[in-house]
């Protein structure tokens, strides 16, 4: 039976398919109206299909189980996908603006506006339920390449609700130029999304720590294990986390007695990593014993989680 990463590469073709579907509506509503704005919508569609199959890659990537070369798996392969959506944006952002900036120089009149924007509409509507699905079931699975893959499809369908309106607008008042600053506000707004998906892949590539409330949630657990023993006799430090795409991590020194045998210490750690696994769901614990009387026990030397013990 597939695993729970292998099980999300049908949604990635779930993208695929909507974005081969809205490429095809976009471009025969822009070839419609000749519409610079509505041409914004269709090249942001182009980049949804790019990125879709980065998705793809990244998910399959990361389903693979870990391997002589890669002990901890390959999770990290969601945030290359994340940061290349992202550079994408930027790039479709760019050529957006060209465009508009082209047509605001050079303005022509736009035809046939009523059967484009209708198209467009029914390209927005597919994005919105596929979006949905995708922040939905990422959210659901801790994948930042769907989160990221929903967002930039929601992020494409309030852009084109803009992008109808301001073409109807022109249609209405007959102000080309409205046009090209439709088209520029997109891009503005797509800039921004991009910008964050960036800035997401690089603090999962730089194995950032888990939010604040988990590791709350850690040192809470902690806590109630060490106020299961006697005052002193069981403590822990060094404790350190960090996520790479669904995994979770999180490495912490426990400290015994010295007369503690190995089985002792053993069924402790044992003990917490069930407990810590109620907190954080799916949760890698690598502990480290010590003996709690051993000054040696404490010269840690690096960063972490205070216990406050």
């Amino acid at each position: 039976m597939p695993g729970p990463a292998a099980r999300l590469v049908k949604w990635a073709w779930l993208s695929i398919a909507a974005a081969v579907a809205t490429i095809g509506l976009k471009a025969a509503a822009y070839l419609l109206t000749g519409s610079v704005g509505l041409l914004s919508d269709a090249l942001e569609s182009m980049v949804n299909l790019v990125a879709a199959i980065v998705a793809l890659v990244a998910l399959t990537v990361a389903a693979r189980p870990p391997d002589r070369s890669h002990h901890f798996g390959h999770g990290k392969a969601e945030y290359f996908s994340a940061g290349a959506e992202g550079v994408m944006i930027v790039v479709a952002a760019v050529l957006i603006v060209v465009s508009a900036v082209e047509r605001l120089l050079h303005p022509r009149p736009l035809e046939e506006l009523g059967i484009g924007l209708a198209i467009t509409l029914v390209a927005t509507a597919i994005n919105a339920v596929v979006g949905l699905l995708l922040l939905r079931v990422g959210r659901m699975h801790r994948s930042i390449t769907l989160v990221a893959d929903g967002k930039h499809l929601m992020t494409d369908v309030w852009t084109s609700i803009g992008v109808v309106v301001g073409v109807a607008l022109v249609g209405l008042t007959g102000w080309l130029p409205l046009d090209s600053l439709v088209a520029i506000a997109v891009a503005i707004n797509i800039l921004w999304t991009g910008y964050g998906l960036m800035v997401r892949a690089t603090r999962g590539l730089m194995d950032h720590s888990l939010p604040e409330q988990q590791e709350q949630d850690i040192v809470l657990c902690l806590r109630n294990v060490s106020a299961e023993y006697p005052a002193g006799q069981v403590r822990f430090h060094a404790i350190q986390t960090r996520e790479a795409g669904r995994q979770r991590f999180t490495s912490l020194h426990v400290l015994v007695p010295g007369e503690w045998t190995v089985a002792q210490a053993h069924d402790l750690v044992e003990h917490v990593e069930a407990r810590l696994a109620e907190v954080v769901e799916d949760v890698q614990v690598h502990a480290h014993v010590e003996p709690v009387d051993d000054p040696r026990s404490y010269e840690v030397g690096r960063p972490g989680v205070a216990l406050d013990d």
